[in-house]
C-alpha cells in the first residue's frame, strides 16, 4: 500500500486482517500478480482515476485461487483456480496482496495450460487488444493493422490475435533494434520510427491502399502520422496514453475513430464471456502466449516498479506471492 504519490519507495508492505466476502463475492488467494502501466500511474498521482490517500492499494490483475465464498454464490466452488477479469477500484481491492475480495463476477476460471505466472499477465493486455480490435473495430482476416507501441503487453497482445484472426500486424516501435524480436513475436512487418517515414512504409506494406486500422496505445503528436497512414473508410481506436504530450485534435480525415477504455468491455459480463472463449481457444491452439520480461517476489515490489520504470518493455513484470 502507499499513503503519498511518489516514486517505487512510497510503497510499503503491511499486514491487514484479511476480509469477508460479502453477498455474491468471493476471496482470491493471490498466486501471482502482473506490474502495469496503470499501477505506476496511480502511484505516482498521474492516474487520470481519483486514488484514495492514504492506504491505498495497487493491482488490476492477477491470478490465485478461490479461498472462500461469500453467500449466493453459484459456479465457484473453494481451490478454483482463477483470473482477475477487472479491479476498478483498484486503490482499494487492488491485487498486490495476499488476498483480495472481488465481485464473483469479476474472476474467471484460470485457461488451462498457463502457468501462474502467465495466467497472472494474460487479461489485461489481451482483453484491451481484443476489444479494441474486435469488439470496437471489427477487425477481420486480411486487414492491415498498425500497432503502436508494439513490443508493449498490449502490442504484443494485439499481435497475437490479429494472427489468430487472420489479420496483418504491421508493429510500429521507436527503435528498429526492436525488429528482429517483434518479427519473432508475431509482426508481419515492423516499421521503426527511428529509420523511416511512417506514412510511406505502410503504403509500402499494404500495397499503397494504407492500413486499414490502427490501434494506437501511445496518443500525442505522433498520431498524426497514424491518421495519414489509414486508408479513407478505414478505423483508428485510440486506447491508451503513453505519450504525455497533448494529442492534437484529429482533422476531417474520412475514416472513424474510436476512443477505447477496457472497463468499457471489461464490466460487461456478456463481452467477457466472448472474451474469455477467444482467449481459452487462442490459448488452447498455442495461438496466444504472454511474454514474461521478469518474475520478483512479493518483497521486492519495489524493484519490480524501478524495472518498470526504466522502459524495457520485453514482456510482463510479474510478482508472485
Amino acid at each position: 500500500m502507499f499513503n503519498e504519490f511518489g516514486g517505487p519507495d512510497v510503497m510499503q508492505i503491511i499486514e491487514e486482517p484479511v476480509v469477508e466476502p460479502a453477498v455474491g463475492e468471493v476471496r482470491v488467494r493471490i498466486e501471482a500478480f502482473a506490474v502495469n502501466p496503470l499501477d505506476q500511474m496511480m502511484r505516482s498521482g498521474t492516474s487520470p482515476a481519483t486514488v484514495p490517500l492514504p492506504h491505498a492499494r495497487l493491482g488490476v490483475e492477477g491470478t490465485g485461487v478461490v479461498d472462500a465464498l461469500g453467500p449466493e454464490i453459484t459456479g465457484l466452488k473453494v481451490g478454483d483456480p482463477v483470473i482477475l477479469t477487472a479491479i476498478p477500484d483498484a486503490g482499494v481491492r487492488g491485487s498486490y496482496a495476499e488476498y483480495t475480495t472481488v465481485p464473483a463476477s469479476r474472476v474467471l476460471a484460470r485457461p488451462a495450460g498457463l502457468a501462474i505466472t502467465e495466467a497472472a499477465a494474460i487479461w489485461v493486455a489481451y482483453s484491451t487488444a481484443y476489444g479494441a480490435l474486435v469488439e470496437k473495430a471489427r477487425l477481420r482476416p486480411g486487414d492491415h493493422v498498425l500497432i503502436t507501441a508494439a513490443s508493449g503487453g498490449v502490442g504484443r497482445a494485439a499481435m497475437q490475435i490479429a494472427n489468430q484472426i487472420g489479420a496483418v500486424p504491421i508493429a510500429i516501435t521507436r527503435h528498429t533494434a526492436n525488429t528482429d524480436d517483434l518479427l519473432a513475436a508475431g509482426a508481419a512487418a515492423v516499421i521503426a520510427t527511428d529509420g523511416v517515414d511512417v506514412v510511406e512504409a505502410v503504403r509500402r506494406h499494404t500495397g499503397g491502399t494504407g492500413a486499414d486500422i490502427v490501434l494506437d496505445v501511445v496518443m500525442g503528436p505522433g498520431q498524426q502520422d497514424l491518421l495519414k497512414a489509414v486508408r479513407p473508410g478505414g478505423t483508428l481506436v485510440a486506447a491508451g496514453f503513453l505519450d504525455s504530450r497533448p494529442t492534437p485534435f484529429p482533422t476531417s480525415a474520412p475514416l472513424t475513430i474510436f476512443s477505447y477504455r477496457s472497463f468499457e468491455h471489461t464490466l460487461d459480463t456478456v463481452v467477457v464471456k466472448r472474451m474469455a472463449a477467444f482467449l481459452n481457444a487462442g490459448v488452447r491452439l498455442g495461438a496466444l502466449r504472454p511474454a514474461i520480461d521478469k518474475v520478483f517476489a512479493l518483497d521486492d515490489v519495489v524493484e519490480a516498479h524501478r524495472h518498470l520504470e526504466k522502459g524495457l518493455h520485453a514482456g510482463k513484470k510479474i510478482v508472485t506471492v
